[in-house]
C-alpha cells in the first residue's frame, strides 16, 4: 500500500467515526497536551485504534485525537504526535495530515516545544513561525505523488500563512516572530550545530512541524506555526538540555498559549 492508499484508508475510518468533519486541526507538542480538554463534547480516537495510524513513543504525548467544537467551530486536536527520530518515515508523520486534508481540513495549526538560539528569547516566549530550514534530511513529498492531492513541484515560498501570522500577533501583542530549524534528533544538537544554525539564520529549533506543514502546504491547506521556547539550545546557556525541562516549561506556558489558540480559533 502506497502513502497515499493509506492515508485514505485512515481518512475513511476517521470518516466513519466522526459526525462532522474538522475545519481545523490543531497538533499538540510536548508539555500542551491539556488543550485538549477545552473540546465541547470531545469524541476520543486513540491512535492505536486507527489501522495503519502512526504511533507516538514519547513521553508527553498522549496518542489520541480529540474531535468535537470549539467556539462553534469543528476541530480536531491530535494529542500528541509521531516524530522521525522515533524510526517514522517522512510520509508517516505526514499521514494524519493527509488524512484529514481529504476529509476537507481548511486549516492547521502546529505547536511544538523548541530551543531558543536568538539571544533576545528567553524560556516561557512564544514564537511565530514565519518561516523553516528543513533539515532533517527528509521530505514527506518524496516518491509517488498523486496530482489530485497537490502538485509534483509545490511553491513553498509561503508555507505559513501571513494572515494567520497577523492574526496571533493581534493577539498577543508580545509573540516573538522567527524562523524554526527542524533537525533530525533524537540528540539535541551540539553548540557547534547552534552556531551554525544561528548563522543559518534560524531563530529557534526542534525535532518536529516542518513534516507536517510541508505535506498541509503541498495539499493547499492554511498553516498557522507556533513555537513554545522551552529551553535555551546548547552553547546559549551553560545549563545541560533534558526531556523534562521541556515538558515542565510547557506546562508553564500552557495557560498563555491557551489564550492564544483560543483567540485565534474563535476568530478564523
Amino acid at each position: 500500500m502506497n502513502k497515499w492508499n493509506c492515508a485514505e484508508a485512515c481518512a475513511k475510518q476517521l470518516q466513519a467515526r466522526i459526525k462532522t468533519p474538522p475545519n481545523i486541526l490543531l497538533i499538540l507538542g510536548s508539555g500542551l497536551g491539556r488543550y485538549a480538554q477545552r473540546i465541547e463534547t470531545p469524541l476520543i480516537i486513540p491512535y492505536n485504534g486507527i489501522e495503519g495510524f502512526p504511533l507516538s513513543t514519547v513521553p508527553g504525548h498522549k496518542g489520541e485525537f480529540v474531535f468535537g467544537t470549539l467556539f462553534g467551530r469543528e476541530v480536531a486536536i491530535m494529542n500528541g504526535r509521531s516524530h522521525l527520530y522515533e524510526g517514522h518515515k517522512a510520509e508517516d508523520v505526514a499521514l494524519p495530515v493527509r488524512a484529514l486534508a481529504m476529509l476537507g481540513l481548511k486549516t492547521l495549526i502546529l505547536t511544538n516545544a523548541a530551543g531558543g538560539i536568538n539571544p533576545a528569547f528567553t524560556p516561557g516566549d512564544i514564537m511565530i513561525i514565519t518561516d523553516h530550514l528543513n533539515l532533517t534530511g527528509q521530505n514527506p513529498l518524496a516518491g509517488e505523488n498523486e496530482e489530485q492531492y497537490g502538485p509534483r513541484f509545490p511553491d513553498m515560498s509561503g508555507v505559513y500563512d501571513p494572515f494567520l501570522i497577523n492574526k496571533a500577533g493581534e493577539i498577543d501583542a508580545g509573540l516573538k516572530k522567527g524562523i524554526y530549524a527542524g533537525l533530525l534528533g533524537p540528540s539535541f544538537e551540539t553548540p557547534a550545530e547552534i552556531r551554525m544554525l544561528r548563522i543559518m539564520g534560524a531563530d529557534a529549533v526542534g525535532m518536529s512541524t516542518v513534516t507536517e506543514a510541508i505535506a498541509a502546504r503541498h495539499m493547499g491547506l492554511r498553516v498557522l506555526g507556533l513555537s513554545c521556547i522551552t529551553n535555551l539550545a546548547a552553547g546559549v546557556t551553560e545549563n545541560p538540555l533534558n526531556h523534562e525541562e521541556v515538558l515542565e516549561a510547557g506546562k508553564t506556558a500552557a495557560p498563555r498559549f491557551a489564550a492564544l489558540l483560543d483567540g485565534i480559533i474563535g476568530q478564523i
